[in-house]
């Protein structure tokens, strides 16, 4: 897994792990807008439920 902070958000951009380390944040509480899946192509990120890191 591969992720860091940047502007407030969490942006993960490797995520090798079997549950996904994002679902994991939210069940700890994080919420879904706080989380990019950076992983993903930005015209893709819009079609997830978590964060597009767009202002």
């Amino acid at each position: 897994m591969r992720a860091r902070i940047s502007n407030g958000k969490i942006w993960i951009q490797h995520d090798g792990t079997e549950i996904g380390i994002a679902n994991q944040l939210v069940a700890l509480g994080v919420p879904k807008d706080d989380i990019v899946l950076a992983f993903h192509e930005p015209e893709i990120r819009e079609f997830t439920d978590f964060g597009t890191g767009l202002a």
